[in-house]
């Protein structure tokens, strides 16, 4: 009998090949724990030392096992949308949906990732909330190391040479000298963890087609599904990976196989891909204005970060020695350089809708991946100049992993203080009895929208965004006026000029808009267009102003005070027939135009209407240009997430619903709904009876049934591959 036989499939389980099963599983996994460890929130903090292994810790319990609320940047608002897709959305059959929590209403998942989102949902059906949604904010960061093996293997490099680039790939991580470009510790507490998903998914991908391609392959499930899967984590990856998968193209059955994945992938996704693209491109969200990232050198935000110089110089030997050695290295060439050029030509025109700098983490990592590939080729090198190849291979190239890990390890600083930070959670910070005193406070108040003062000091309570919370500790009953994903809403930009009006240091994030600071005389009329309840005001400047203002204290929850505004309605009936805009500029910037004079906020405009409306063509105005109307009285006002019904006695008379705009809402018992300026939409009864339903437009049904097809496509290949079998 020959050796072979012993073992399945032919395969032989040498020596050689157990200990390189071991290195790979002993290195994969001590840099996956050294980034579980330090994402663990249990290390109080480092302190450098003489000797190994250099440093010593102050530990306490694992924070990411603790069951409260999540906190830190962006990640302490995050924690708002996975309890609203399992509270409102799925229990009415929806991924994607509306909800009144923030914005005076916005859209749910339409323009952000929902991937992240339901794996919460699924985890909190065996944990608590908190801690489900700690998990799937570490998951990516813990799932790099083997994303970052898998695509090194895939282009045909050994066991040993893949498992160190992994390791120094997954050096990335710890670079400190970022905290918002993606993909790294940093970027992630700050609440960027559905990048990281679709980065490591992303590697997959790019691993599972170079593969693919390699072997002659016309098609590949795993790699539709991955990119479908990189997709419901993050656009931009998303474009990234299948740009540098272009070059594939020249292969044999690469553009079969390509093409198909891409198809594939797009529509197993549709569901949420295709209303996306229909959206976007249909101009319903906010340019930002995000300005672009220029700087080449420096300490932080430069694409020649200080931190990053030596390892991108050892990462530049490793790709072009493993490139003369004619590795397949093409695609990982392309996703290192391909972005970093990308980042240069976003900044030279421009491009704001897309921050540039998402680009970057690419060309970190395929320097960190390239430095890896390049020390396992010296140690490859070394051993055939030195006798007992195999034995020398094998202690070198222990001895660099070890060396390896303990650089990045003696290089972490203050990454440790930021996850103990944001997973002691809300509940963990010395300040939080005050924050549940207002929510307690203000949850007793009748439900009504909340305005509250901006200011970066709050970020001792977990974040400076600690207040758009409101609608997650009061269920709903106050929705907060500013919520994240900004770029979801078109009330955003209205929202912000607010905010200036109400705050001492407002953050102002919109570029390009005439912020007008602690205004009252204007914050007034604008938030009782947007139907506003109650003001919060954070520090003494802004209670002096609001009590000039006449404005009437109704609770004290020191460091808050929170203020009754002038009674309002969430319909309210027009004294003025509405003009239509018809002129060259988007209706945007007219919007913006007839927002900054609050003296004509009663002279509605609209972006289009019956022929019996009156138009206009200039920019500014003038906007009074309908007869007045006698008004009416609506009554019985019911605002729920995906519906708004009123009764009225002024049939026929326009009525403005102040509830933010979006092409799913449909109206029985009216006319329109007009998109009418701000933000917000007009109807005109034909009945007394009005209800306003959020509904599916054919984009999304069509989406779904391509993404039922997709999935019973996968389900026919599964069942012919094992009925073959």
């Amino acid at each position: 009998m020959s050796p072979r036989s012993n073992y399945p499939h032919g395969f032989v389980s040498t020596p050689s090949a157990v200990w390189a099963r071991r290195f790979v599983w002993i290195v994969l996994g001590a840099i996956t724990l050294v980034v579980l460890v330090v994402m663990s929130g249990s290390i109080v903090g480092l302190r450098p030392q003489d000797g190994f292994p250099f440093f010593t810790a102050d530990l306490t319990a694992p924070q990411l096992f603790a069951a409260n609320t999540p906190t830190g940047g962006d990640m302490g608002a995050h924690v708002l949308l996975p309890r609203l897709l399992a509270d409102s959305l799925l229990p009415s059959g929806r991924i994607m949906g509306w909800t009144n929590d923030w914005y005076a209403g916005f859209p749910v998942l339409y323009f952000y990732f929902p991937l992240p989102s339901l794996a919460i949902v699924v985890l909190d059906v065996l944990l608590p909330y908190g801690v489900a949604f700690k998990l799937v904010t570490v998951a990516g960061l813990l799932a790099l190391p083997a994303a970052g093996y898998y695509f090194t293997r895939s282009m045909g490099f050994s066991k040993m040479v893949s498992t160190l680039a992994a390791l120094t790939g997954t050096g990335f991580l710890f670079m400190e000298s970022f905290s918002i470009f993606g993909a790294n510790i940093k970027s992630t507490l700050a609440g960027e963890f559905a990048f990281s998903w679709s980065f490591a998914l992303s590697l997959v991908y790019l691993g599972l087609v170079v593969k693919a391609t390699r072997e002659g392959k016309r098609f590949s499930m795993a790699a539709a599904v991955v990119l479908a899967l990189t997709a419901l984590a993050h656009v931009v990856t998303t474009i990234v990976v299948v740009v540098v998968s272009l070059p594939l193209l020249v292969r044999r059955n690469a553009p079969r196989l390509l093409v198909t994945a891409w198809g594939v992938g797009f529509a197993l996704s549709a569901f949420w891909a295709l209303p996306l693209a229909v959206r976007v491109f249909g101009g319903y969200t906010t340019d930002m204005g995000w300005q672009p990232i220029e700087r080449f050198f420096g300490e932080r935000d430069a694409v020649f970060a200080s931190e990053f110089v030596p390892i991108m110089a050892l990462g530049a030997v490793g790709l072009v020695w493993s490139f003369l050695r004619r590795y397949d290295v093409v695609s990982a060439v392309w996703l290192t350089l391909a972005p970093v050029i990308a980042f240069w030509v976003i900044a030279q025109v421009e491009f704001t809708p897309l921050y540039n700098a998402r680009l970057l983490p690419y060309w970190y990592y395929g320097l960190f991946l390239f430095a890896g590939i390049g020390v396992g080729l010296a140690i490859t090198e070394l051993g055939r100049w030195l006798p007992a190849r195999l034995m020398t291979e094998r202690w070198v190239a222990g001895l660099a992993a070890f060396m390896i890990l303990a650089v990045i390890v003696t290089g972490i600083h203050d990454l440790p203080g930021w996850s103990k930070w944001n997973y002691e959670g809300y509940e963990g910070k010395e300040k939080y009895p005050e924050l549940e005193a207002l929510m307690g406070a203000v949850d007793e108040l009748p439900d009504g929208r909340v305005m509250w003062e901006a200011n970066g000091t709050m970020n001792q309570y977990g974040t400076p965004m600690a207040l758009m919370l409101f609608p997650y500790w009061t269920e709903g009953s106050h929705p907060s006026m500013e919520g994240l994903y900004f770029e979801s809403s078109l009330t955003t930009p209205f929202h912000f000029l607010n905010a200036s009006e109400v705050s001492r240091s407002p953050s102002n994030p919109v570029r390009g808009l005439q912020y007008r600071p602690m205004d009252f005389d204007r914050a007034v009329p604008h938030l009782d267009l947007f139907g506003v309840d109650y003001y919060v005001a954070f520090t003494d400047s802004a209670r002096g102003s609001a009590d000039a203002d006449g404005l009437e204290r109704i609770v004290e929850a020191a460091p808050w005070t929170v203020y009754q505004l002038p009674e309002t309605s969430l319909v309210e009936v027009a004294t003025n027939v509405p003009a239509v805009y018809d002129g060259e500029a988007s209706f945007k910037e007219v919007a913006l135009a007839w927002y900054d004079d609050v003296d004509g906020l009663d002279h509605w405009i609209v972006e289009d209407g019956p022929d019996d409306w009156p138009r206009f063509t200039d920019l500014e105005g003038p906007y009074d240009l309908g007869t007045s109307l006698p008004g009416g009285t609506v009554s019985n006002v019911v605002v729920e997430d995906h519906k708004v019904s009123f009764t009225t006695d002024a049939v026929g008379v326009p009525h403005l619903v102040k509830i933010s705009q979006f092409p799913n809402w449909t109206v029985s018992g009216a006319e329109g709904p007009f998109a009418a300026a701000p933000s917000l939409m007009i109807v005109v009864p034909t009945q007394e009876d009005v209800e306003l339903v959020f509904a599916r437009t054919g984009d999304e049904i069509f989406g779904i049934l391509l993404t039922l097809g997709a999935l019973g496509f996968a389900g026919y290949l599964l069942w012919r591959r094992r009925t073959a079998a």
